[in-house]
Order: structure tokens, then C-alpha cells, then sequence
């Protein structure tokens, strides 16, 4: 079998363990032959041509005879191992990939389009797993070892990093990387299908005229990207402070403020949690709150803030539906620890929540939103939600696509007298329902 062949077809086993001694052999020539020191200093890109030109000159002094397709493969493989993520790197080059999942050094699945599919790509041994998952966290301070044997974190290329090994991982070491999404605007979604125009002119509409919007969704819906979209539509003038556990907002304007979580050193101090950022945001002066993903106490002060003059702020939540994503932020507020009665609870969701964005992720992958609705209890009464735009799909057909279409609903007077006094029209498309009784209202609790 030739060296491209052993490269290029890793399914083989055979060819596996050819090609991965093939690499070791020239990366320990390689490694004999440069000053690591001297390397060090040197930029990146500058660093890998560098080693790239030595290696070169390696296999053209004692290599086997090989084409330049060839050549160039196996410098490619070499320099990767010695200076990058080995069969990871062209993984994070490609930009269809939005997540790389590695279950010890056998399998390695990635998600494209939001399909995930199994490469033929393996990890030399367990130890190659291990230095490669070292290599990572070293890039941001942090440590893995069966004392420590869980880390998240974020590079910084911006990507989001989860490591799980033993004895915690029974599959053996465990490698997940979230790429850093592109910044869509709400138009672009709407090719993407995840939107229609009128729906767009709602969003707008209700982000200018400064609604609280929760944006809910399962893991990998898509809330990320239209929470980035949505803040597009904050006026620039705006004083913007973002609260994330990892950063990946991409906020276009100018007058922004980006926080982010910090975890426990090796001494198990220095944790800054989402919760201390929101109560310092507080200070800052913001005329809108972004908060990443609510996820535990920091849910009471969000819900604080939001109720208490920082209108137009923006979270999200992970839930199933519109209904579960108000009975979580119940929850998650309940585990402050101030004790609040439910009932209090939900007097504050109530006086804080405007409106909520359910996305959904189909079985063809495709994501899209499946429901906006308002919230329309007051006070301490159960939560009552009103639906004015869903998603109504067909059922699957032989091509497997999910097919369907957006549909308007009226929309509560309230929320049409609040848009008029500030200057927003109501999208043709929806209209003003002349009573309660026109309107598709919900009790969530």
C-alpha cells in the first residue's frame, strides 16, 4: 500500500499503524533536529513553516522516495503531531464541522449541518488521546489527571472545550469541542429557514421597543446564534453588558461590555460565577443585560434587573417548550439562596418576562423556530402565554426534510399598545386580536 493510500484510507487497520509509525518515526527526527526554545519565541504561522522546511529536508536526506501529493501528506501529518492537534487539525479548519466529539482514540464523530456522522479517524493509542488533550487545556492554564478529571473551558480561537477521562469516562478518555459560531444576522437566518420575514419584523420590532426576551431551546437548537442575532437589533448608543459561562457573542456594536465566568484555580479558589457577573453588571450602568444561558441562582437576579428598569434584555434558558421554559425559570430561580415562595416567583417571571423564543432542532437536522409567545399573566396569578407565530410542520416524507410553514397569530392588545407607545408598528402580517377570546392563550401552570 502506498503512503497516500495509508494516509488517505485510515480505515485500514493495517494502514493505520503503518502510517502512525510512519509519523512518530519522523516527528522524534524532527523534534531531534530543532531548538524548542528558539521555536517558541516565533509566531505561529511562522513556526509551522519553519518546521515544515526542516522536515523537508529530513525526508529528502533519509525518507523513501515519494510523490509531492505524498510528501506534502505526511509533512502535514508530522507537523500537526509535533506542533498541533494531530488528526484533529484539518477537523478544526474545516468550517462545516460545528462540533467534534471523540470517544477515547477509536471514535471520532463530527456534526455537519446539523447531522453527526462517524469519521475514519483514530487516535494512535490512548497516550496520543491524552497528549493531545493536554496539549489543549495547557493552551488555557488548566489541567487533567484523575484528580481534576473534568475540565471546560474555551480556547482561544474560541472554540468551547469539554473533557471527561477516568475513571469518571468508562469509554475512556472523552474530548468535546463546540466550535465558535459564525455571527448570522436575523435576514441571513431567514435563508437558512430558521425564520420568515414577518416573523423577523416582529423580532425587530420587539427588541427596539425593549421586551425582555427569553430565548429557549434543547442543547444544540440554535440559541446561540439568534441570541447574537437578536442583540444586532440593539440600537448602537446602547450601553451593552454580555454575561457567558464561555464567550462565543459576537456583538457588532461599539459600546459593549463582555463578561465571563472564571473557574477555581488548582487550590480550588478564584471561581467567579455567572451569578457574581449579573449582580456586578448591575453597577455598570447597562441599558441592556445579555446573559449567555441562565442555568442556576443567577436566574433571580436576571429576572431582578429585567423588572427593575434594564428592559430589553436578553437570555436563554434550555427547555423543551415555552410552558417548560417558564416552570425552569421558576425552578432555577428557587435555587438562589434567598428562599422565595413559589408564588412570589412567580409574580417576578411575571413582571419580567415579556416574550419567549422556542426553537427547535427537526429530524433533518434543520433548526428553526417553532413558537413565539407572549407572556400575558400579571402579578401572582398562574403564567397564561399567548402564541402569536409557530411552526407548523408536515409529517415526513420519503426525502426525509422536514417541510412546514410559519403561521401568524393576532397579537394581545397589550403587547400592540406597548409596541405603538414605542414607535414600533405591528407587522401587517399579525394584527391585533379585539379580545381575549381570538387569541390561542395557554396556561403553563
Amino acid at each position: 500500500m502506498s503512503l497516500r493510500a495509508r494516509i488517505t484510507s485510515p480505515e485500514t487497520a493495517g494502514g493505520q499503524h503503518e502510517e502512525s509509525h510512519l509519523v512518530a518515526v519522523y516527528r522524534a527526527k524532527l523534534l531531534e533536529e530543532i531548538d524548542l526554545a528558539e521555536m517558541s519565541v516565533l509566531a505561529a504561522a511562522e513556526r509551522r513553516a519553519r518546521l515544515e522546511r526542516v522536515l523537508g529536508h529530513i525526508i529528502s536526506r533519509e525518507g523513501p522516495v515519494l510523490s509531492t501529493h505524498e510528501r506534502s501528506l505526511l509533512i502535514r501529518r508530522v507537523v500537526d503531531e509535533a506542533l498541533g492537534l494531530g488528526v484533529l487539525e484539518p477537523l478544526l479548519e474545516d468550517a462545516s464541522i460545528t462540533e467534534i466529539m471523540v470517544n477515547g482514540p477509536d471514535h471520532i464523530y463530527v456534526e455537519r449541518a446539523g447531522r453527526v456522522e462517524r469519521l475514519p479517524l483514530r487516535f494512535a493509542s490512548d497516550d496520543q488521546l491524552m497528549q493531545t488533550i493536554e496539549r489543549i487545556v495547557s493552551t488555557v492554564n488548566r489541567r487533567v489527571d484523575e484528580s481534576n478529571p473534568m475540565v471546560d473551558a474555551r480556547l482561544p480561537s474560541g472554540e468551547r472545550v469539554n473533557v471527561i477521562v477516568p475513571p469518571l469516562s468508562l469509554t475512556g478518555a472523552t474530548l468535546t469541542i463546540r466550535r465558535f459560531p459564525r455571527a448570522y444576522r436575523l435576514p441571513e437566518l431567514i435563508g437558512l429557514g430558521t425564520l420568515d420575514e414577518p416573523m423577523l419584523m416582529l423580532l425587530s420590532a420587539l427588541v427596539r421597543a425593549k421586551f425582555n426576551i427569553i430565548v429557549s431551546g434543547a442543547t444544540g437548537s440554535g440559541k446561540t446564534t439568534l441570541l447574537n442575532a437578536l442583540s444586532g437589533l440593539i440600537p448602537e448608543g446602547e450601553r451593552i453588558i454580555t454575561v457567558e459561562d464561555a464567550a462565543e457573542l459576537q456583538l457588532q456594536q461599539s459600546h459593549v461590555v463582555r463578561l465571563e465566568t472564571r473557574p477555581p484555580n488548582v487550590e480550588g479558589k478564584g471561581r467567579v460565577t455567572i451569578r457574581d457577573l449579573v449582580r456586578n453588571s448591575l453597577r455598570m450602568r447597562p441599558d441592556r443585560i445579555i446573559v449567555g444561558e441562565v442555568r442556576g441562582g443567577e436566574t433571580l437576579d436576571m429576572l431582578q434587573a429585567m423588572s427593575t428598569g434594564h428592559d430589553g434584555s436578553l437570555a436563554t434558558v434550555h427547555a423543551n417548550s415555552a410552558e417548560d421554559a417558564l416552570m425552569r425559570l421558576q425552578t432555577l430561580a428557587s435555587m438562589s439562596e434567598v428562599e422565595i415562595p413559589f408564588e412570589a416567583l412567580q409574580d417576578q417571571i411575571n413582571s419580567a418576562v415579556d416574550c419567549i423564543v422556542q426553537l427547535a432542532r427537526h429530524a433533518d437536522g434543520s433548526r428553526r423556530i417553532d413558537e413565539i409567545t407572549m407572556l400575558s399573566s400579571r402579578g401572582r396569578e398562574p403564567f397564561r402565554i399567548v402564541s402569536v407565530c409557530r411552526f407548523d410542520a408536515r409529517p415526513l416524507g420519503a426525502d426525509r426534510i422536514v417541510h412546514g410553514s410559519f403561521r401568524c397569530l393576532p397579537l394581545p392588545a397589550r403587547t400592540a399598545e406597548r409596541l405603538h407607545y414605542a414607535g414600533e408598528a405591528v407587522p401587517p402580517a399579525f394584527g391585533v386580536a379585539a379580545s381575549d377570546d381570538q387569541l390561542d392563550t395557554r396556561r403553563a401552570l
